[in-house]
């Protein structure tokens, strides 16, 4: 499947803002399940200082401001050709190694909740287990926006029962790790059926099965990826994959508009 693909974030503030620094991580490599096609970044109001490949190999830029800016515009665009492999990616590694997946991090701690959570997936193989625990993460935590924040742990998500696709993958990637199997948090665009217009990315959790390598589960939506899915950065969890993140100087007060259209 062909796919095309615009994301807009305009940064807008009340009075100037003399410094800034931020990391963009909105850059999709081409890989086993896509192949980049083309891909621009615009940047408005900042200038790009340095792009290199993180330790997750994350094609990474820094972005500084500098001055009197009262807007900053951040935009990509791009065309990606994907393919469905019925959600496994295989077994291609970075630099990270796999022990360094295993690690539970504060947002993807397992409590009581997830280790009962684990616990009911019955028996089985891994792959089996593992797809019965996307369910269920689904089916005990309601999508609902504005529920949590990105400060929210897997845990705190699952005691409240409503969350984000962010907090359904760090519940599983918190499961998955409970199960002893290294798990990463992948962040990307997912095509939907019914809108082309979206306010936010999206994330799914990725879980490494032995003979099979990375394997990725969508608690959110219920399925492994397919070619609906373009995948951007990856991580230990949000944290390390998030889109944009930095610091600012000043009392600026910020406002954030944020557009994604996703089209076949």
């Amino acid at each position: 499947m062909r796919l095309k693909i615009t994301h807009r974030t305009e940064y807008s503030y009340d009075v100037p803002v003399h410094y800034a620094l931020q990391r963009l991580r909105l850059m999709p490599s081409s890989g086993p399940t896509q192949k980049v096609l083309s891909w621009d970044l615009t940047i408005e109001g900042a200038r790009e200082e340095v792009r290199f490949k993180d330790h997750f190999e994350n094609d990474t830029r820094l972005i500084s401001v500098e001055g009197d800016p009262h807007r900053i515009v951040v935009e990509v665009a791009g065309e990606v050709e994907t393919r469905d492999t019925a959600g496994v990616y295989g077994m291609q590694y970075g630099f990270a190694p796999l022990w360094l997946f295993c690690q539970e991090t504060h947002l993807t701690k397992a409590g009581s909740g997830i280790t009962d959570l684990v616990a009911s997936a019955g028996d089985g193989s891994d792959i089996e287990k593992l797809h019965r625990l996307m369910m269920s993460v689904g089916a005990c935590v309601s999508y609902t926006i504005g529920s949590t924040t990105t400060q929210t742990a897997a845990e705190d998500a699952l005691a409240l029962g409503m969350g984000v696709c962010q907090d359904h993958t760090h519940i599983l990637i918190a499961a998955a790790r409970a199960m002893g199997l290294p798990a990463r948090y992948i962040s990307g665009y997912l095509m939907m059926d019914t809108a082309i217009q979206q306010t936010a990315s999206h994330a799914w959790a990725e879980v490494h099965v032995p003979k099979l390598g990375w394997v990725g589960f969508d608690a959110s939506n219920g399925i492994s990826p397919d070619e609906r899915y373009v995948r951007i950065a990856v991580g230990r969890d949000y944290r390390d994959a998030m889109p944009a993140s930095g610091i600012r100087l000043g009392q600026a007060e910020e406002r954030l508009a944020v557009q994604i259209t996703v089209e076949q």
